[in-house]
Order: C-alpha cells, then sequence, then structure tokens
C-alpha cells in the first residue's frame, strides 16, 4: 500500500485519536486541518500501518479500510499531536483504537486469547536462534511468516508491535489499552509459541537431510 492508494473519506467521529493538553500543535487551531509537513511525515508510515493493519483484520481490503479510517482520523485531530513526540505510535494508537472499535460494532471481540494455548506456552531452549533473532531479521522467511500468522491474536500483535515495529512496552500498552505487564506476559508467551511453531516446522526438514 502507497501513499497515493490513501483516499480520504468522511466520518463522524474521531473520538479514537489520543491526544493531550499542552505543547505545540501540528496543525490549525483545534480546526482539524493539517500542514504540509504533518502530512507527509504522517504518509510516510502507510506501509508500516497497513503492514499491521492486515495482521489484525486478515483481509486485505478491510486493512485498507482501516488504514484510511486511521489516517482521516489522524489529519482532522492533527490539533492533538504535539509536536516533538512519537508520531508513528500515535498513528499506530489510533489504527488500534479504530479496529477496536470496528469490532465492537460488528459484535466480535477485537482480541480472542485461546486460553488452552496460553498454558500449554513452554520455554523453549537450546536452539541456535532465540525468538527475537529470528522476528528482528531484514526478511521473514516463509516458516516464519507462517509461524507468526499462526499465533493467536493477542499475542501475534504484541509480538509484532515489539519485535517488528519497536515500540517500547508503554507505547504497545497504550494502543492496546492493557497494563504493561499484560503486554510484557503477551511478548513472552507469544515468542515461546513461535519459537515451537518453528522448531516444530523445521524439525522434519533436518530429520530428511
Amino acid at each position: 500500500m502507497s501513499p497515493r492508494a490513501f483516499r480520504r473519506r468522511p466520518t463522524s467521529s474521531v473520538r479514537e485519536a489520543p491526544g493531550g493538553a499542552g505543547g505545540e500543535r501540528a496543525g490549525g487551531a483545534g480546526d482539524g486541518r493539517t500542514d504540509d509537513a504533518f502530512t507527509a511525515d504522517a504518509l510516510s508510515y502507510v506501509d508500516s500501518l497497513y503492514g499491521t493493519a492486515l495482521r489484525l483484520t486478515r483481509r486485505p481490503q478491510e486493512a485498507e479500510d482501516l488504514v484510511q479510517e486511521t489516517y482521516l482520523k489522524a489529519f482532522l485531530a492533527s490539533n492533538q499531536f504535539e509536536r516533538g513526540t512519537n508520531l508513528k505510535a500515535w498513528l499506530f494508537t489510533i489504527l488500534h483504537n479504530t479496529f477496536r472499535n470496528m469490532r465492537r460494532h460488528d459484535g466480535r471481540n477485537p482480541v480472542d486469547v485461546n486460553s488452552e494455548t496460553v498454558e500449554q506456552a513452554v520455554d523453549v531452549a537450546g536452539e541456535d536462534h532465540s525468538p527475537e533473532q529470528l522476528l528482528t531479521r531484514a526478511t521473514l522467511d516463509v516458516d516464519l511468516q507462517a509461524a507468526l500468522e499462526a499465533l493467536p491474536d493477542a499475542f501475534r500483535q504484541a509480538v509484532w508491535l515489539r519485535d517488528v515495529e519497536e515500540f517500547s512496552y508503554a507505547e504497545i500498552a497504550d494502543m492496546l489499552e492493557v497494563p504493561i505487564g499484560t503486554v510484557m506476559s503477551r511478548i513472552s508467551r507469544g515468542r515461546r509459541l513461535l519459537y515451537q511453531r518453528l522448531a516444530g516446522s523445521r524439525a522434519p526438514a533436518r530429520a530428511g537431510r
């Protein structure tokens, strides 16, 4: 998805945009207008937002709609953004808030955690690479991509935001609206599950050599 693919569409609410009092604002005096620099900076994250949206929705068209809605809310609420703070984190927070509201409107739980899968997540040791090293490689290979997609939604979101997008625990907690301890737990369990799946998928290949 490229900046040219973004099309503004009307909306009735910008409540998903986070903001706070004080600081220099990016847009006009509370009228939702954006300046060229803010727009250019915001659109530089379109591919990253789309990648995360696709992992949330699992459908390309819904992912595009989610990104477009995110940008529209961001542009309308640009006066709430404080210059000098993390614009990428601010946009991702809007994205996740919008996604949660869309799911609630559809009557679906935005995050479904399989408790049985959580309990089965165990420590894996003695391998050549840690989950963190695997995820921070420049290119996700086919096995890693499949293993990541197979994770429960809550774990996949947390691991992706931390190890691929490189947000801090505090920033992820704000985006997902959960305590930092929960974020850390989801990332730890998600990494272990990811590693288990990778080890399981590659063991037959090693045995056949």
